[in-house]
């Protein structure tokens, strides 16, 4: 699943000057796409974007009208989108307690999901245009699990997820696949803080080819609305979701075998 998969397929990467989507970028490309990398880190997200022989935006995705500007760009230089990989994110840097400061706050939610969101909205009618496309959303495995060090993170990436699974469904008709990758701790800068630690408990750290590989089987498949997990030493699919539990008994009313009455069919 590599040269050849996505030839003359157009894609924007976001968060791709290094980490996960600078991966990202070069395997699309490997894989045959025309990529525009954009990030805010310009001289990386330029360096990207010659070796995919591609081009570079510098584009804040916390803001609409920076992401409504990179689609645009793309149409214009390359006719359409077909592949929007949303990867930009950040680190919180802070709590919910003591140590929360609203303006850390407001940029990670700003980078993880408005960026999302944001991007979302500005690439679908470009999708739509081309008959369809695929949309991947970088979540995290904090989106599928509690994360006490960090609980704002996790918030964000819970919001992804959730935006995923209710997404899919709702943009299949308009044959727009919607689907979120949740790596554990991958190589990017975000683990920088975090790598002393991760190595004091011999906790192995995700190649970025691992998480790009996953997206790439991601972009190339049929299914929406799905989280796929990557983790070291197990093979990547989509998260099994447990349902929520159905209405039960109306309030106030007991089952008749409660009250005295005999089942249905009982023999008196």
């Amino acid at each position: 699943m590599t040269a050849g998969a996505l030839e003359g397929k157009v894609a924007i990467v976001t968060g791709g000057a290094s980490g996960l989507g600078k991966a990202m970028a070069l395997t699309l490309a490997t894989a045959g796409a025309r990529v525009v990398v954009a990030d805010l880190d310009a001289q990386g997200g330029r360096e990207v974007a010659d070796m995919v022989d591609g081009d570079f935006r510098v584009c804040d995705v916390s803001e609409l009208d920076a992401n409504r500007a990179l689609v645009e760009f793309t149409q214009d230089r390359y006719g359409g989108v077909d592949i929007a990989l949303l990867n930009a994110g950040v680190a919180t840097g802070c709590g919910v307690g003591e140590d929360f400061v609203p303006a850390r706050y407001r940029r990670a939610m700003g980078a993880n999901l408005d960026g999302v969101v944001f991007g979302t909205h500005a690439v679908l009618p470009a999708l739509r245009a081309r008959g369809g496309g695929s949309i991947v959303a970088t979540a995290s495995l904090a989106g599928l699990a509690p994360v006490p060090l960090d609980p704002l993170y996790a918030a964000n990436k819970h919001a992804v997820v959730g935006l995923a699974r209710s997404l899919g469904p709702a943009l299949a008709p308009d044959n727009v696949r919607f689907n979120a990758v949740c790596p554990g701790f991958a190589e990017s800068r975000i683990i920088d803080p975090l790598r002393d630690m991760l190595s004091e408990q011999g906790l192995p750290v995700i190649p970025a080819q691992a998480v790009a590989d996953t997206v790439l089987r991601i972009v190339v498949g049929g299914g929406t609305g799905e989280c796929w997990f990557v983790q070291p030493g197990r093979e990547s699919e989509p998260f099994r979701f447990r349902n929520v539990p159905g209405p039960g008994e109306p309030v106030g009313v007991q089952p008749e075998r409660d009250l005295g009455v005999p089942s249905r069919g009982a023999v008196s």
